[in-house]
């Protein structure tokens, strides 16, 4: 559902111009068709179709963390070109799904490197051959299968790999300086998630990499998520990792539990809700139980 959209239909629901006023109500209607704003220490978010981006501007350079699709892209930097006339000095991939990389072809020429896990870069180059669009790609020319780190002006960049969740290639993108980590899509924040088990996806490990997200930031750090049920909530803070977290779990006791119990992939696959979790939302909880069906059942 497109943003304005969104909050027309919430606005209007709760009873907008009695709740929020003329002058409030009359705001929404303006809104751009992206949002675009800085978070802290000359970082900031971009959102309009596809995957949260993060970005960077400082005295030395731009860097970018995701590109959704190539039409966003090129509004995200026509927004920071306004900002700056310094060069684009990295792109950073979280991972390869296509809302997330499919705008990096409109850094080419623009950008001087791009950078993904090494599993982020064979998931794209496969699922490119496979979708015959290798030339609508602009692949990462730089790689690491740990930790990564840069530097640029004064701010360091860290890439964090702590195994398989949402694919085998997730990267959590820390912004040291300023304490804003990108999540990529290792969190929907209050949305049922993708779970991409054809790029290495595991239910089981993807709650210890929100573990060690806890463990390796801390409770000033903001966080920019993937995606998230309300648009506006693709910002937030430890205490939706920790939900993230509670939803994985409760996800995979679910369904083991539902294994052991002798039901079958058709059962499980059917409910509704899953047992403890109130928040989240939107379609796709077939999905997620479908994926931890076939990783348990094993």
């Amino acid at each position: 559902m497109k943003r304005r959209n969104f909050l027309l239909n919430t606005a209007v629901a709760a009873g907008a111009f009695t709740l929020l006023g003329k002058k409030s109500f009359a705001s929404l209607l303006d809104d751009p068709k992206f949002q675009f704003k800085p978070l802290r220490g000359n970082v900031g978010m971009f959102a309009e179709q596809g995957g949260t981006i993060a970005w960077l501007v400082n005295k030395e350079g731009i860097v970018v963390v995701d590109a959704e699709f190539p039409d966003p892209a090129k509004h995200l930097i026509a927004e920071l070109q306004k900002k700056s006339d310094k060069p684009f000095q990295w792109l950073i991939n979280t991972h390869h799904h296509g809302d997330h990389t499919g705008g990096n072809i409109s850094f080419k020429g623009i950008v001087k490197n791009v950078a993904a896990h090494a599993n982020s870069l064979a998931n794209q180059q496969r699922v490119a051959i496979v979708q015959k669009k290798e030339d609508q790609q602009l692949y990462p020319d730089t790689t690491y299968t740990d930790n990564w780190k840069i530097k640029v002006g004064d701010e360091s960049i860290k890439a964090h790999y702590f195994g398989p969740g949402h694919t085998n290639g997730d990267s959590m993108i820390h912004f040291e300086h300023a304490n804003i980590v990108h999540m990529g899509d290792l969190v929907f924040n209050r949305r049922y998630p993708f779970i991409d088990r054809s790029a290495g996806a595991s239910v089981k490990n993807w709650p210890v990499t929100l573990e060690m997200a806890q463990k390796t930031f801390d409770k000033n750090t903001i966080f920019v998520f993937g995606h998230a049920f309300d648009p506006l909530k693709v910002t937030g803070n430890m205490e939706d990792i920790k939900a993230m977290q509670d939803f994985m779990v409760k996800l995979a006791d679910f369904v083991q539990s539902s294994i052991k119990a002798g039901k079958s992939k058709e059962e499980i696959v059917q409910a509704k809700s899953i047992p403890g979790v109130t928040e989240w939302q939107g379609d796709g909880i077939d999905r997620g139980l479908t994926a931890a069906y076939e990783e348990f059942s094993v």
